[in-house]
């Protein structure tokens, strides 16, 4: 069995996906766009993805953007996690990610190690960790 995240956006997926690809290292593979899709989407749209996966060493999930009539709204339900491989990377990582989003909880020595918790600008939340 795998379990694997699938994040929504509201048409900004692409921007998104870029700038997750640059931040881990990874590439933007199976990239569809609604352009060749039997749906039902206004023309303005068609360029938008509807399917692709943002893979590296370290990192896989998939994403889109959300049909123009679907309801999306930003919420707490999930956060990506990330395991960093020393309080360097992970102090990076969250400096990037937390940078034009919102700050929750600042990456810092806790009982069991560094940790912060932000959404970035793309509504996405995320939990950065390292437990040396």
């Amino acid at each position: 069995m795998k379990v694997q995240a699938y994040l929504s956006f509201q048409g900004n997926c692409q921007e998104a996906l870029n700038f997750y690809s640059e931040l881990f290292d990874a590439k933007i593979i199976n990239r569809h766009t609604y352009e060749d899709r039997a749906i039902d989407v206004p023309s303005s749209y068609r360029g938008k993805l509807q399917h692709a996966e943002l893979k590296g060493k370290h990192v896989h999930f998939m994403a889109y953007d959300v049909s123009p009539d679907t309801p999306l709204n930003s919420g707490s339900q999930i956060h990506m996690s990330i395991d960093a491989t020393s309080e360097k990377e992970g102090k990076i990582l969250f400096e990037s990610l937390s940078a034009g989003g919102k700050l929750h909880h600042d990456f810092r020595e806790r009982e069991w190690g560094y940790y912060g918790r932000c959404t970035d600008q793309y509504g996405i939340g995320w939990m950065v960790n390292y437990s040396g």
